[in-house]
């Protein structure tokens, strides 16, 4: 395995941290090959609490919030057959952005009969924030992928609001040279967007679970709505969504993670293994 570091750059305009990893299938286990990392962004030590075939790796923030100017950066390759499991030790923080945006960068890719899970904790947009966020994924042939984010708008347990600030969010999901998903926004503070019924409706937590893979029967799809009745879901060919809106960002985590329960062993051919990070 080779960790390659390099100087962090801080300037006015804030800070550059970028991540590259990268995972193969070697003597039966799934073992990092490379990793290197640019200013505030690392990865731990990979974990291997459901035996060596799945890496867990817990990717670290050390500033532990994102500022105007921030930009966040990160690469995951997972070889074929090999599988990664990507979460975070704590939820994402986005601070007010009176000087401009902060941006993220995630690019995905799984081998062929590879299995990549990313799994990050709760991201909170403080009031005032400015967040552009991308999500790339792309799958070789019989790879699969589930996804999980929990956004939630203002730090309602301090009685703050996202009354102002914007997100741009930008996802997508390729198999090869076909696009499996594409989804894109704006939601500005006040707006029909966050507000609207034709947006969040007013809802201040925003869910959602991606799975792309086999077609889920159509008796789990039928397990995963009765989770809460605020859970919508569907099956889009490969590609499975699941999204709740609502106030409490506790359920959300909740709901989600008893989604990601249920469609695990279908999906990968494995039970799911709660990670020890999530219960800290």
């Amino acid at each position: 395995m080779r960790d390659e570091p390099t100087h962090h750059i801080d300037s006015p305009a804030g800070w550059l941290a970028r991540l590259e990893l990268e995972l193969a299938f070697q003597g039966g286990a799934s073992v990092v090959v490379r990793k290197r990392h640019q200013g505030p962004l690392r990865v731990q030590k990979p974990l291997y609490p459901e035996g060596a075939q799945t890496a867990h790796a817990i990717l670290v923030h050390p500033p532990g919030g994102i500022r105007a100017g921030d930009r966040l950066e990160i690469e995951t390759r997972v070889g074929p057959a090999a599988h990664a499991f990507l979460t975070s030790p704590g939820a994402a923080k986005w601070y007010r952005g009176d000087d401009g945006p902060a941006q993220q960068s995630v690019w995905l890719s799984a081998g062929s009969g590879a299995a990549l899970e990313w799994m990050p904790q709760e991201t909170i947009y403080f009031d005032g924030a400015r967040a552009v966020q991308r999500h790339t994924v792309h799958l070789g042939a019989g790879a699969r992928y589930i996804g999980c984010e929990v956004m939630c708008f203002g730090r309602q347990a301090s009685g703050e609001r996202f009354e102002r600030g914007q997100l741009r969010l930008h996802s997508e999901i390729w198999r090869g040279s076909e696009l499996l998903w594409y989804e894109q926004a704006r939601i500005d503070a006040g707006s029909e967007a966050l507000a609207g019924p034709f947006g969040l409706d007013g809802a201040t937590v925003c869910a959602t679970l991606t799975a792309a893979g086999p077609a889920l029967p159509a008796a789990l799809q039928a397990q995963i709505r009765a989770l809460d009745p605020l859970l919508a879901a569907s099956q889009l060919k490969s590609v499975f969504i699941a999204r709740l809106l609502c106030s409490d960002s506790e359920r959300a985590r909740r709901v989600m993670t008893r989604a990601w329960q249920l469609l695990r062993p279908h999906l990968l051919g494995r039970p799911a293994h709660h990670p020890r990070i999530w219960a800290t």
